[in-house]
C-alpha cells in the first residue's frame, strides 16, 4: 500500500512515497517506509525498521541527521506509520474480507445416443474472492476421471468465473451432481444432473407440442367457420312461397 504526494514547480518535481509493506494479516512484520525524491532520485528514506532517516546522496547527509535529531519529525514518522496501518485495516474490511455466492449452472454439452456417451458443463459465476473448488460427485461419491476444469477467469469486474465438464457414461438409477465450495458458503453447494431427459430432445418435445397445439387451433378455427358459412348458405338456399304472403 502506498501514498504519493508529486510537488511540480518549474519543470522540476519532488514527490513524497509512502509504503506500508507486509505479508502477514496481523501486520507483525510491517515496514513503513517514507522516501523523498527529486526527479526520480531517492534523496532520503524513513525506514522504520532501523528507525531513522537514511541518506541516499552525501549532500543529504545533514538533512538526514538533522531530522533524525528533532523529535518533531520523529513523531510524526510514527503518526503516519500508524495511519498506514489503519488504512490497511479498511482495505482489508472492504475488499479482502469481502465475499460473494457463485451462481451455479448445469447443462449438458453433449449427448451422444449412439455411444451411450454424456458430457456435462457445471458453471460458477459471479462470485468472490477467487479461490473455489468445483468437483463432481456419483451417488455421493467424489469422481476423479474423466473431468476437466479451466482455470479460475476474471470477469473484469472484480468477480470471477469457472467452467468443469465431466464425460460419462450414465448407468441407470445414478445420481450425477456437481458440488461446489467456496469461503462465503456455510456449506457446499449440490446440484444434481436429471438425466431423465438431455435438453435437446426437450427442446424437440417443447417445440413439437407448441406445434401440435398451434394445429390444433387453426383446425378448431376451420370447422368453426365452415359450419358458420354452411348454415348461411342454407339459409339463403330456403324457397319462399309469395302466394302465402299476398
Amino acid at each position: 500500500m502506498g501514498l504519493i504526494i508529486l510537488l511540480i514547480s518549474d519543470g522540476y518535481y519532488a514527490f513524497i512515497l509512502q509504503e506500508c509493506i507486509y505479508s502477514y494479516p496481523d501486520l507483525s512484520d510491517l515496514v513503513f517506509l517514507e522516501s523523498y525524491s527529486f526527479n526520480k532520485t531517492v534523496q532520503l528514506q524513513f525506514n522504520s525498521t532501523v528507525g531513522k532517516f537514511v541518506a541516499f546522496t552525501e549532500k543529504d547527509m545533514q538533512h538526514a541527521k538533522a531530522w533524525n535529531e528533532d523529535p518533531n519529525i520523529m513523531q510524526l514518522m510514527k503518526v503516519n506509520m500508524e495511519l498506514c496501518k489503519h488504512y490497511i485495516q479498511l482495505a482489508d474490511e472492504i475488499v479482502l474480507n469481502k465475499v460473494v455466492k457463485p451462481k451455479v449452472k448445469l447443462s449438458l454439452v453433449k449427448w451422444d445416443q449412439d455411444n451411450h456417451s454424456t458430457i456435462l458443463m457445471c458453471s460458477a459465476y459471479d462470485f468472490y474472492p477467487e479461490q473455489i473448488k468445483v468437483s463432481w460427485l456419483r451417488d455421493g461419491k467424489p469422481m476423479t476421471s474423466d473431468m476437466t476444469s479451466t482455470l479460475e477467469m476474471a470477469d473484469g469486474d472484480w468477480y470471477y468465473q469457472i467452467h468443469t465438464h465431466l464425460e460419462y457414461t450414465p448407468k441407470s438409477g445414478e445420481t450425477i451432481s456437481c458440488m461446489v465450495e467456496h469461503a462465503s458458503l456455510i456449506k457446499p453447494l449440490i446440484y444434481d444432473w436429471d438425466p431423465s431427459l438431455p435438453e435437446p430432445e426437450r427442446n424437440k418435445i417443447a417445440i413439437g407440442a407448441a406445434g401440435l397445439v398451434l394445429g390444433i387451433i387453426i383446425t378448431t378455427a376451420g370447422l368453426f367457420y365452415y359450419k358458420k358459412k354452411s348454415a348461411l348458405m342454407g339459409m339463403r338456399a330456403i324457397p319462399i312461397d309469395h302466394s302465402v304472403l299476398m
